[in-house]
């Protein structure tokens, strides 16, 4: 058993607290388990209880898998017990002190690299000081890149070119320099710390810079997807990367009831909302969600609904629960009454199971926020998507869906603005909202959207199944690390 465990790859996970980042990552982590290899994930006491019953699961089905947990200092960056994730906050002083209390966790985590002594390291591409641990370790850092190939491209090109800073003004459009196809944004597309100083902008460049001093990078994206920015990525940065997406498809694909990802336990009106779908045609209604971090204002929750009521289409839409006003309260409560009369709209408060519903017969396509994680989910069942992006890099991942693979209906967004910053809030009006639905969800207008849909949700699946390629990428990395162990192991021995 001895020689086994010192021939045994052993590779630990280090997530970044958000649900966006770290739920494929955790996926990540289960696959290379599930495929043999010995993981160690890291991570802190209340984003440990997020997954811990996935990882129990494969722990009790043979898989070398554990959770290793590390103290979050809630109470030195004065944050009540239990704070320990991104979208835990609700103002930006939270938003700081969450952010603060991950960079302290760096002691902690580089000494348990120490006692681990792991063969590679996998890091969120969010943790750019892993770079020094994996060298003084001599052993290989990996990133994980939460996002598509294309946006990470799109990034470094308008890093490196600053396309946007020679206009004249904020409505005129600049051209992405050295893409394949011609893509064009304006610069109130962009984030914040691309166009001014922020105190992230920092933060982000300590981030690009430590990807080309990295071994290699893992994307949750499939060859079939966007194979031109995989091969563009590796010739900017000069290191080697692997597709091996869709990976919450494959983790969970023998595990028909996705019992781990979607607790149905926890659906009191499961039935409810079911029985809603059930009753409506194939592919007649759109499924209306915003992801984790998203909170949109009370002007725009109010434009969204008019423009879902004026389309004429059927829908199913999460409202996430904030701090709004009460005339949005009552305002979205009349609102819901009328949809329910007529039979149009069904709401659902707060958390949704969505791959449940992304698969049922009756939905016919998705309005997205565009972040990484939902595209894919739709993808994977073939769904065309009305696109509105919200903040960071959800506006590339847009122009993807729209200009790339041209699967996408934009619905008009015109400003990259997280939640909690300052400032107006600019808001997509109700007649575009309407367009956009009508757009996708009519039967003449969506055709050929839909038939590209179709046949990427079918590469999907055949990607990660045996002999498929994010299966191959997968098998070769795996081989590669150990090849590189058992050099190392050599060149100790002599």
């Amino acid at each position: 058993m001895n020689s086994q465990s010192h021939q045994q790859l052993h590779v630990t996970f280090l997530p970044y607290p958000t649900p966006g980042h770290m739920n494929p990552m955790i996926d990540t982590a289960r696959l290379f388990a599930k495929h043999g290899a010995s993981v160690t994930i890291i991570t802190t006491p209340a984003n440990a209880l997020t997954f811990q019953k996935a990882i129990d699961n494969d722990f009790s089905c043979g898989c070398h898998i554990r959770t290793q947990v590390v103290q979050f200092p809630a109470a030195r960056v004065g944050l009540p017990d239990g704070v320990e994730s991104i979208k835990d906050g609700t103002s930006i002083d939270m938003l700081v002190k969450i952010s603060h209390g991950i960079s302290m966790l760096k002691d902690q985590i580089v000494l348990l690299f120490q006692n681990l002594q792991p063969d590679c390291i996998v890091t969120d591409m969010m943790l750019p000081w892993t770079v020094e641990s994996a060298a003084k370790l001599g052993i290989p850092r990996i990133f994980f890149y939460s996002s598509s190939y294309f946006s990470n491209c799109v990034s470094h090109s308008i890093r490196k070119n600053r396309p946007h800073e020679s206009l004249a003004s904020d409505n005129q459009k600049f051209i992405i320099p050295g893409l394949p196809q011609i893509i064009e944004m304006t610069p109130p597309q962009l984030a914040e710390h691309l166009r001014s100083k922020t105190p992230m902008t920092a933060q982000l460049d300590a981030m690009f810079e430590s990807e080309s001093a990295s071994y290699g990078a893992l994307y949750n994206s499939f060859h079939e997807l966007e194979s031109e920015y995989k091969q563009l990525h590796e010739s900017m940065l000069g290191i080697k990367t692997w597709s091996i997406g869709p990976v919450s498809a494959w983790v969970n694909k023998d595990d028909e009831q996705n019992v781990n990802r979607e607790h149905k336990e926890d659906l009191p009106e499961e039935a409810e909302w079911l029985k809603w779908l059930n009753s409506k045609q194939n592919e007649s209604v759109l499924y209306v969600s915003f992801g984790s971090l998203t909170r949109l204002s009370d002007a725009q929750l109010v434009e969204l609904a008019i423009g879902l009521e004026h389309s004429g289409h059927s829908f199913i839409w999460v409202v996430r629960k904030k701090d709004g006003d009460e005339n949005v309260d009552i305002f979205l409560k009349d609102f819901e009454q009328r949809m329910k009369e007529c039979n149009k709209g069904y709401i659902i408060r707060n958390w949704a199971p969505q791959l449940l519903i992304l698969d049922h017969h009756a939905v016919g396509g998705i309005l997205t926020h565009c972040g990484w994680n939902s595209i894919l989910e739709s993808l994977n069942v073939g769904l065309p998507m009305i696109t509105w992006p919200m903040f960071s890099e959800q506006f590339y991942n847009e122009k993807l869906l729209v200009d790339v693979l041209k699967i996408g209906v934009p619905v008009g967004a015109k400003e990259n603005k997280f939640w909690a910053s300052t400032g107006k809030d600019s808001v997509v009006g109700r007649e575009e909202i309407a367009k956009a639905v009508v757009q996708l969800m009519g039967k003449e207008e969506s055709r050929e959207l839909k038939r590209r849909a179709r046949k990427l949700g079918d590469a999907s699946k055949k990607t990660i199944e045996e002999g498929g390629s994010s299966y191959n990428n997968l098998m070769q990395l795996l081989n590669e690390l150990k090849s590189l162990k058992m050099s190392r192991a050599h060149e100790k021995a002599n």
